[in-house]
């Protein structure tokens, strides 16, 4: 019997730290691991008894890259449980601060973390050699995000003008102007950005991944809508825990999240874009045809196309929503604790991030559970890396190894994100 391991210790250019093990037995992959070794978080478990109030500038610190998806599951949960509706300027108000951080985001990974993979880079930093106007238009796309951010947010690593209701405070028409025009350019410089990486090499590689994603009525979603899948799913937010389970494995340090019926599932832009691409905008779809994107994108690598694409969406629903702004009558709407229980889900840039809160009568939290996107495509991770491995089995092993690497960076993965619960069983005897 041939056996080979071949090992990643440390993962690069990915949020976190994780490592990869691949075992190839007489010429087939007997196995391929993402191994999460970060500590765990325990978020989950210091959250019990604090205040609803306090949720979601704890829950913030989960992500320094994605706070917002964070901040709004959990107030969309709060606000779930306690009865309150939030419309109006108010609402429009978290879709806009959700477009910063789905813009800050996805520049971030596009530029600096994934396109050095397809152009034979070892990092951001040598490609910016070739490339400086790419990176540095990548950064510009970047730092607006961040300003939108701390303008609706108070500061744009772990705002805190989210709360419960609506905001702390909220901007004028004339704070919104300066970053108005900043995004105008920001939306130039995204399509060249989406036109750039459409170009690049991309394997031939498909994989029938189960797409799950929120489904808006009306808009592609950031905040709100049902959970559906690419299959027979469509449930309320609130059903979540009737489809979907977290299991431990052991030799990760964060849950591995799959649907009941039918094990790993795909959650983040693919899937976002697969069931929602007839709620993007006439334009945005004419670019994305033009970048050789169908309605649906199976293909794992393509992936930073379509988030070069949302980067163009983004930018584009924060104009719209910036030109219709009025300021609201009140940065709040009231909000009155009880005892019971409350979901939120929305998309963070990675795919749908899911809190449940159990409250007290005086709003203290009982239990919490969140479920991050990491969390939840890490089997369709590991599945990626047995198939994309399996492809190149016939080369050398430094290419097997950057071509399963690049597999796992087409995720986009925040590990430190899927690392903040763990089951603990104790056994005594």
């Amino acid at each position: 019997m041939a056996t080979k391991t071949i090992r990643v210790d440390y993962l690069t250019r990915v949020e976190g730290e994780g490592a990869l093990d691949l075992n190839i037995v007489d010429g087939r992959i007997a196995s391929a691991q993402l191994r999460i070794f970060e500590p765990p978080r325990f978020f989950e478990a210091f959250l019990r008894g604090r205040g609803y109030a306090e949720t979601p500038d704890i829950v913030a610190r989960i992500c320094g890259i994605c706070p917002i998806a964070y901040q709004m599951s959990a107030v969309h949960a709060i606000e779930n449980a306690f009865g309150v509706e939030v419309g109006g300027q108010l609402r429009a108000l978290r879709r806009l601060i959700y477009c910063g951080e789905w813009i800050e985001s996805h520049a971030l990974h596009v530029v600096m973390l994934h396109a050095p993979d397809f152009l034979g880079f070892p990092d951001g930093i040598q490609m910016a050699r070739e490339h400086g106007d790419i990176v540095r238009a990548g950064l510009a796309l970047k730092k607006t995000g961040n300003e939108l951010m701390a303008l609706l947010g108070g500061r744009e690593i772990h705002p805190v003008n989210v709360r419960p209701g609506g905001f702390y405070r909220v901007p004028s028409r004339a704070e919104l102007a300066p970053v108005g025009e900043s995004l105008k350019r920001a939306r130039d410089l995204a399509v060249s950005l989406l036109r750039w990486v459409a170009t690049f090499p991309f394997p031939e590689f498909e994989r029938d991944y189960e797409f799950v994603a929120l489904r808006h009525p009306g808009e592609y979603p950031f905040n709100e809508g049902r959970i559906v899948s690419s299959r027979d799913i469509d449930i309320a937010i609130a059903d979540y825990e009737t489809e979907f389970e977290e299991r431990h494995v052991a030799r990760s340090t964060a849950l591995h999240s799959l649907l009941k019926r039918r094990g790993a599932y795909l959650v983040g832009p693919l899937a976002r874009y697969a069931l929602n691409f007839d709620r993007l905008p006439a334009s945005v779809q004419q670019l994305a045809r033009e970048a050789g994107l169908g309605p649906v994108c199976r293909n794992p690598f393509r992936s930073i196309v379509v988030r070069a694409l949302e980067i163009v969406y983004a930018c584009e629903e924060a104009l719209r929503l910036m030109a219709d702004y009025e300021p609201p009558a009140l940065a709040a709407v009231p909000v009155e604790p009880r005892a019971s229980t409350g979901f939120g889900c929305t998309e963070a840039p990675r795919g749908i991030c899911w809190h449940r809160y159990d409250f007290e009568a005086d709003g203290s939290i009982r239990t919490a559970r969140i479920v991050p996107p990491t969390s939840q495509n890490q089997p369709s991770i590991e599945a990626d890396l047995a198939a994309v491995a399996a492809s190149v089995l016939d080369q050398s092993d430094e290419v097997i190894r950057d071509r399963c690497e690049q597999s796992i960076r087409n995720y986009d993965p925040c590990i430190s994100c899927s690392a903040h619960f763990l089951k603990l069983a104790v056994q005594r005897t």
